[in-house]
């Protein structure tokens, strides 16, 4: 009998219980880091050669792949910094050019206004000044030299 009660207790827990599928469960708030950087590269390549079984070590192949995956990232990594650097030597040229010009650009209130550019000034929004006041590019409509 009493093996008989074990049975019904398993039968009742798996009637009563959910089971849940995966689809059940939802991860919120999560934040992972989507592009691994060379370091992030380097540590997990030094801990798989740390941890690897010394009976059955890496293949050459699979080292010499990794460390040229290692090679690419560093050199795309790079050259990823020399293109912020060109595009901000970009920005500062454009700026330049514009001191001393003749721009026309949209006021605020839809009015149209022309002026001398007296000063520019630099940063994640770029503003000429023009009559005593600064001004943002995307206003801009046309650069001159003549009043």
């Amino acid at each position: 009998m009493s093996k008989m009660n074990g049975i019904e207790n398993v039968s009742n827990l798996t009637n009563s219980s959910k089971i849940k599928k995966e689809s059940d469960f939802k991860i919120d708030n999560v934040s992972s880091k989507v592009n691994l950087g060379k370091d992030d590269f380097l540590k997990l390549l030094i801990t798989q050669l740390r941890y690897q079984d010394p009976t059955n070590p890496m293949k050459d192949k699979e080292f010499i792949s990794q460390m040229a995956q290692f090679s690419a990232l560093e050199q795309m990594t790079n050259m990823s910094k020399s293109f912020e650097k060109l595009s901000s030597s970009l920005g500062i040229r454009r700026d330049l050019d514009l001191l001393g010009k003749v721009i026309k650009f949209q006021h605020g209130d839809g009015e149209v206004v022309k002026g001398r550019v007296t000063n520019i000034k630099t940063g994640t929004i770029p503003q000429v000044m023009v009559n005593g006041n600064y001004y943002v590019y995307k206003n801009i409509l046309s650069v001159g030299l003549e009043e």
